[in-house]
């Protein structure tokens, strides 16, 4: 912002433009306009407009500010520059908070004077109050959030007269606005509802419209940009999106509020007395933590039990009193019993909640993120990077107020706890104007972090001990007069309980809670005989409540409780504790359950239906002090107890059932599940997620009943038949498909150690399989276990055929699915950009994957992305360090990333090269990196300090690819052009050692050494040739052997670690692996339906990993597989399928030159037709009985289906051609070239008959710039009886044209302008009254061909590449599916076919994503990576797709879905 500044003289001038703490106090004036009498940023620079009226106010402020001791000002009309529209956008956004941030605002009111005067007419008395009632400001809609954003609003009559304040005048403004008390007091307005903050605006008025949606921007806190001229309504429509963005974006950050937790703690432990902690405010390491601003970070710790919690409890009340308007205050408190506030990620969530509760400007920094990723931002695996990210942008923000955090309960976070323990020493040191109280035990592992940080306090409460005993004391005088209440205690009772309890309360508060607690379950009569029976001491309570349940009639079955509670994975719920513990078949009678808890001696509490233990000592006492008692059979007993049961409880009849959320639909997706009530899942939810891990950690080897479990026959193996697709429907249902592939995989590695479990592993590893391939199907909707999973798994799938009854019968595929599992093991699905590199971690656990500016680091077990690192830059490639403590990104900036892996910031960017790096290497034991470069040298760095250590150059132009020997000792380099050579340096030295002549007119993109320094291998490319591979002997430079068979480029090269294997990614969209030693191709990987652009072994060369342009990265087994290509597809990628009308065959058109005929009901390859080069375009006569081509050969050919003869071979185009189109009666042909002419041709003779000319004239709109006036035309459609014929220009993204021709005179008749990038298909009606044009601007538009006007647009959500009218002009049939049309005979309800709809698909089709094969437009079939197309063809209900590694599959619907 600028501010302004007055001279002594009067003169006034602006600031520089000013940002963050550069910014220094000012006031700022809110005002009402003036019409050509404001002052503005003009004439401020100009030195002029001292002659407008406006400019009085101007002199107001100023002085006025002077006067209150500030030297500068703010006014709207003179400091923004509004002929900037990026300034204007910005400060309009920005302008709540300028007001509210003002040390001082003043309201001039110049319709309101103090002189008993209306100031519009003299003659007419009135009082300022009056006048203050009726003024214009209260009427302006900027002047809404000027009245509401500062602090305090002085108002001034036209006199300059103060007339009071916001707060003096508060019951007038509330009378004249409206406006609650509250919000003119400046409580936070998030508080109030969206409908009461939209009734403020109501009855206000802007001049511009738009402008009275966008004064509303800072009143609910939320950014847009502005359009000006889109209209009120379309404003309000954008700003209400934004806020309901916002609004989920804040109901998915909270995972729970901390004032509710505080309350129920305090609640619990019996309420917070002030007395027992008011101590603390008087502490001295307290009063030099808030006073000393070095001070930064309070530390109180002490032994369970001592009021660490109701401490901090009274420290935020007294801390959220008095300083509620100036300082923030955000806490959380940690629970290690409670799955919600246990781990690092939810203290984030939950200080974040409440800071940007109450600063909601603040939530600008998590809304970019969230709006692209949604809840998964605050949920998944990597939700502590993006949290910790977040937080931290939030911390640096100079607009962040002081703050204080507060975080209770250290000890408690059982997640990542070290992560926690680092950020907050990081944070703590970045702000004096950010300060932390945390507490915890005295854990010697917190202490050591702490102890990290440079400006702590240490409040230890065993050193206070005097101040504790008093706060203990008045607690057990409070707990005393409760009980003597409740119990109706006399005083003589009471005083000995008040004697006993102090006595031997050891400064203890849980100790004092607990024997109360007890106390109040004991008769009065008994109690003076009971009480001495709670001994001293924690541990002596805890063996106490022991004895008590020993006594107990339901001992057994209270320690079956206690065991079951301490041995779970998370908390459970009542009800899923019936079905984990036999001996509790009450799962309808939970009251009844409750007693039974309430018999366990005081160790357990219930909250919100879980069961958690009481506090966290109370655990750790049972597993050291009760163990033996509470697991007589041993731990892992119990967890086979569990699994059991849990196993029984899944496998009855009607536990898991298809669709058990009645969801119904296929394709609902699960982010849209509403858990319904009673749930069907609610008793056995724990079960579904877990029943592994309990079966992995029992020793079923130590009982011969138990080991049967996991033989043949056995309750595993019935429960994966009988059961296992349900369960993954569970999973889905319970968001836990990740837990379940885990828990899969360790199934499996369990189950193959054991004997007589032949088939069972057999049927497990199958399952397995099912769960890796469709993990991503059935995550994304449910019910997509028993549609997509089983109708893309093997024929020879064990699951597929267990539950062949579940699988959809209305649809079938041709060619059928494989009979086996492929060798691809899993699809990683999330990049929205290519992927260019991927690389496996050292132990063979993750992946990394580059694309665009951002590295996606996976777990490979779960398939689950649990870091992303922001580059900021396109990444080139990846690499970890040998020793995985690093990752370097090459980046286009030519330069090189580290990131270090434990904090995932960036430690180094190296820089030095002056052109692009073309490849970067670690040696082996990661103390250097090796990068080469464009500039035609390899330099050397040093990865701990980043400093450059040498720079080898030899080559004389590019350097394609560096490697390290295996003993980093050596290090290779090769050219990419010119010189041709590969040559060996040593490290150390820095000397070139040889050099390798491997080719003469060759270049070399790519080499890799083998790790077992014996060989090299080189991609060679002779452009317009086959790439070549040869394979080299790093010692004599002597060429051992060539690989030959690729038609493509050859993207990426490496070895396998066992120097055994050589792996090469390819723009065949294959990976192809040799056999290093005897030159044979071992394996063909054909999942990826694009080019591969980088594959990586995993370090024990098991696996294999590619990244593909189809955005997915999969995982291979480098075992399985065949080096046998499919048969039957094109050798190159597919541009163009149609169906012939009759929709027995599908043609395909392909870039190898070739078209094939298929037939639709076998999906076998009838014929194959031959052109020289490219075919850019395909299409059938109306009759089914013709079939013509276009080619970059720039011939069209004119063939006999039946018997696949050229009929005709048309020539006359110059330059390629691109569309070809038979008239509705099969005697003509149309054609488009590049040559920017249309051609008709008679189709009997081959004559052309006509030449359309798109020759340039004013009627072709031109490029921006207008230095391009022409264009091809890439579609075109003839009129049913073919005297018109409609044509496209799409060649360039400016020509957004549709033309009507005159077939026989040749003339343009009709242009029809509106869409807003290139068209790409078009097509007239039978009836020729309409035309419709489809865009690349996803739309399609139907226009009325007599008066042009548009009558209707679709929005499709992708580009087009045919569309056409069927017979009844009802529909209209596209790539992706049949839409009906609809009433369009009378155009003036549409009047400009602007409002834009969504489409009705009739029958079977495709999501615009292409990720879906939809029904009636609702989704049914989620497609696997490998079977999606931007190329498909719709007709009726079936659909036909050309794949881009030359494949054709077609997919029939029979019935209804």
């Amino acid at each position: 912002m600028r501010l302004l500044q007055r001279s002594n003289t009067g003169e006034l001038s602006l600031t520089k433009d000013l940002r963050g703490n550069t910014i220094p106090p000012y006031a700022i004036l809110s005002h009402t306009w003036e019409k050509g009498q404001e002052v503005t940023f003009q004439d401020i620079l100009d030195g002029m407009g001292q002659s407008k009226t406006g400019y009085d106010k101007i002199q107001f402020c100023g002085q006025q500010a002077e006067h209150d001791g500030l030297q500068y000002f703010w006014v709207d009309t003179c400091c923004i520059n509004k002929s900037n529209r990026a300034e204007l956008q910005e400060a309009i956004n920005s302008m709540f908070r300028w007001y509210q941030d003002a040390a001082k605002c003043y309201a001039y009111l110049s319709d309101v004077s103090t002189l008993k005067r209306r100031a519009d007419n003299e003659f007419f008395e009135c009082t300022w109050e009056q006048a203050f009632q009726e003024s214009r400001w209260f009427k302006r809609g900027w002047t809404l959030q000027e009245l509401l954003a500062p602090s305090s609003v002085e108002f001034f009559s036209r006199e300059r007269t103060r007339l009071g304040d916001k707060q003096s005048l508060k019951q007038q403004l509330h009378t004249i606005t409206g406006i609650c008390n509250t919000a003119l007091e400046g409580a936070p307005l998030s508080q109030f509802s969206d409908k009461e903050r939209f009734s403020w605006i109501q009855c206000r008025q802007t001049e511009v419209e738009e402008d009275k949606s966008y004064s509303l921007l800072g009143i609910f806190d939320v950014e847009m940009p502005l359009r000006y001229g889109e209209g009120s309504a379309n404003a309000f429509k954008r700003l209400e999106e934004e806020i309901d963005k916002l609004n989920k974006c804040l109901q998915d950050l909270r995972p729970t509020d901390p004032r509710h937790d505080k309350k129920r703690i305090e609640d619990t432990k019996g309420g917070l007395l002030e007395d027992s902690y008011r101590w603390i405010l008087k502490n001295s390491d307290f009063l030099q933590w808030r006073d000393d601003e070095h001070s930064r970070l309070l530390w109180i710790n002490g032994e369970p039990g001592k009021g660490k919690t109701m401490l901090l409890c009274g420290i935020v009340n007294e801390l959220g009193n008095p300083i509620a308007k100036t300082y923030i205050l955000s806490y959380f408190f940690c629970q290690a019993t409670d799955s919600r506030i246990n781990s690092a990620t939810a203290v984030l969530r939950g200080l974040l909640f409440l800071l940007v509760n109450q600063q909601p400007s603040l939530v600008k920094h998590m809304r970019k993120k969230h709006d692209q990723t949604g809840k998964a931002l605050f949920e998944d695996t990597n939700a502590w990077v993006a949290l910790s990210e977040i937080f931290a942008n939030i911390l640096d923000d100079p607009a962040l107020k002081s703050t204080y955090l507060i975080v209770d309960a250290l000890d408690e976070c059982v997640t990542d706890l070290p992560k926690l323990l680092e950020f907050i020493v990081q944070k703590s040191c970045v702000s004096s104007r950010v300060k932390w109280i945390v507490s915890s035990r005295n854990w010697p592992e917190i202490k050591e972090e702490l102890d990290q940080a440079g400006h702590k306090v240490r409040l230890c409460l065993e050193l206070n001990a005097k101040s504790v005993s008093s706060a203990v004391a008045i607690y057990i005088e409070h707990k005393t007069f409760q009980l003597a209440q409740k119990k109706r205690l006399d005083s003589k009772l009471r005083d000995v309980v008040l004697d006993y309890l102090s006595l031997n309360a050891n400064n203890t508060f849980l100790w004092v809670a607990l024997v109360c607690q007890n106390l109040e379950k004991i008769p009065r009569y008994d109690m003076l005989a009971k009480l001495k029976a709670f001994p001293p001491g924690l541990d002596s309570l805890y063996e106490r409540m022991m004895e008590q349940i020993r006594n107990l009639d339901d001992a057994d079955r209270c320690k079956r409780i206690l065991a079951s509670v301490a041995i779970v994975y998370r908390p459970i719920t009542l009800e899923e504790l019936t079905s984990l513990v036999e001996m509790l078949d009450m799962a309808h009678d939970l009251e009844s359950l409750r007693e039974i808890i309430g018999l366990c001696g005081s160790f357990l509490a219930i909250r919100e239906g879980a069961i958690y233990f009481v506090h966290q000592s109370a655990k750790d006492f049972l597993f050291a002090k009760a163990f033996d008692e509470i697991f007589p059979s041993g731990r892992e007993e119990a967890h086979y107890i569990i699994f059991s049961r849990s196993l029984q409880v899944m496998t009855r009849t009607r536990t898991l059932r298809r669709d058990m959320y009645d969801l119904r639909k296929p394709g609902y997706p699960a982010e849209q599940v509403q858990q319904p009530d009673p749930d069907p899942l609610g008793a056995f939810r724990y079960s579904c997620i877990y029943w592994v891990d309990h079966l992995c950690d029992g020793n079923l080897n130590a009982s011969v009943d138990h080991s049967v479990d996991l033989q043949d026959g056995g309750a595993v193996d019935k429960f994966v038949r009988k059961k296992y697709l349900y369960w993954l429907e569970a999973l889905s249902l319970c968001r836990s498909m990740s837990k379940g592939l885990v828990s899969m995989a360790r199934l499996e590695a369990l189950i193959l150690r054991e004997a007589n479990a032949s088939a069972l592993a057999k049927v497990v590893q199958d399952a397995h399989r099912f769960i890796m391939y469709h993990k991503a199907a059935i995550e994304n909707a449910p019910l997509q276990v028993y549609a997509s999973a089983l109708l893309f798994s093997p024929a020879r799938s064990l699951v597929k055929a267990l539950f062949k009854e579940e699988a959809p019968k209305w649809i079938t595929i041709a060619p059928s699915v494989t009979d086996s599992w492929s060798a691809c093991l899993q699809t990683l699905e999330g990049h929205i950009s290519t992927p260019s590199s991927v690389v496996f971690s050292p132990d063979s656990t993750r992946l990394a994957s580059a694309a665009y500016d951002e590295i996606s680091i996976w777990d490979i077990s779960s398939s689950e992305c649990v870091h992303t690192l922001t580059a900021h830059e396109f990444i080139n490639s990846i690499a970890f360090s040998p020793n995985s403590a690093q990752l370097a990104s090459v980046l286009n900036d030519s330069t090189v990333r580290l990131w270090d892996l434990s904090s995932w910031a960036c430690v180094h960017t190296l820089q030095g090269h002056s052109k692009i790096i073309t490849s970067m290497v670690f040696s082996h034991h990661s103390a250097w990196l090796a990068s080469g470069s464009d500039d035609g040298t390899v330099k050397l760095w040093d990865t701990t300090s980043g400093e450059h250590l040498k720079t080898l150059k030899c080559h004389r132009n590019w350097v394609g690819s560096v490697a390290f020997s295996h003993d980093s000792v050596r290090l290779a380099s090769a050219s990419l052009s010119e010189d041709c050579t590969v040559h060996v340096w040593d490290v150390n030295s820095g000397k070139c050692l040889e050099t390798i002549e491997i080719h003469t007119i060759d270049t070399v993109p790519s080499v890799a050494f083998s790790h077992d320094l014996a060989q090299l291998a080189s991609v060679s490319s002779i452009w317009s040739c086959q790439d070549t591979v040869k394979i080299w002997d790093a010692s004599s430079g002597k060429c051992l052997r060539i690989l030959e068979g690729h038609s493509f480029p050859i993207r990426s090269i490496t070895f396998s670690h066992d120097s055994t294997r050589l792996a090469l990614a390819s723009d065949d969209c294959t990976v192809k692996v040799w056999d290093v030693n005897s030159g044979e191709c071992l394996q063909i990987l054909e999942d990826h339906s694009s080019r591969v652009n980088s594959v990586v072994f995993s370090h024990d060369s098991t696996r294999l990993a590619s990244a593909s342009e189809d955005c997915t990265i999969k995982v291979w087994d480098a075992s399985i597989g065949e080096c046998l290509p499919t048969l039957g597809g094109h050798g190159n990628g597919i541009d163009s399928v149609a169906f012939s009308p009759d929709l027995t065959q599908l043609a395909s058109a392909s870039r190898d030159g070739t078209i094939k005929l298929w037939d639709t009901s076998s999906g076998k390859c009838l014929q194959t037709l031959n052109h020289s080069n490219w075919v850019t375009s395909i299409i059938f006569s109306y009759n089914s009985t013709q079939l013509a081509s276009a080619s970059l050969d720039c011939i069209i050919r004119l063939w006999d289906v039946r018997s696949s003869k050229c009929l005709k071979t048309l020539k006359g185009h110059s330059k390629p051609a691109w569309s070809v189109a038979f008239s509705y009666d099969s005697a003509c042909l149309a054609s488009v070239s590049e040559d920017r002419t249309v051609r008709i041709w008679e189709a009997s003779s081959g004559v052309c008959l006509q030449i359309l000319k798109s020759d340039g004239d004013n009627d072709e709109e031109g490029d921006e710039e207008g230095d391009i006036k022409v264009y091809t035309t890439s579609s075109v459609a003839f009129s049913l009886d073919s005297t018109r014929l409609a044509s496209s220009s799409s060649n360039h993204p400016y020509n957004k044209q549709v033309k009507v021709w005159d077939t026989i005179s040749g003339k343009c008749l009709q242009i029809f302008n509106g869409h807003s990038k290139q068209v790409t298909s078009v097509t007239l009606s039978h009836h020729s009254t309409w035309l419709a044009s489809s865009s690349s601007d996803g739309t399609v538009k139907i226009w009325d061909t007599s008066s042009g006007t548009c009558l209707q647009t679709l929005s499709i959500g992708r580009r087009l590449k045919r569309i056409y009218f069927d017979t009844s002009d009802s529909y209209l049939y596209t790539d992706i599916g049949t839409i009906a049309i609809g009433a369009l005979s009378n155009p003036r309800t549409h009047l400009a076919g602007l409002d834009t709809k969504s489409p009705q698909y009739q029958g079977l089709g495709i999501s615009a994503d292409g990720v879906w094969i939809t029904y009636n437009s609702e989704k049914v079939v989620r497609l696997p990576s490998k079977y999606r197309s931007p190329c498909s063809v719709v007709l009726g209900n079936t659909i036909g797709f050309g794949l881009r590694n030359g494949r054709v599959w077609i997919c029939k619907a029979q019935g209804s879905a």
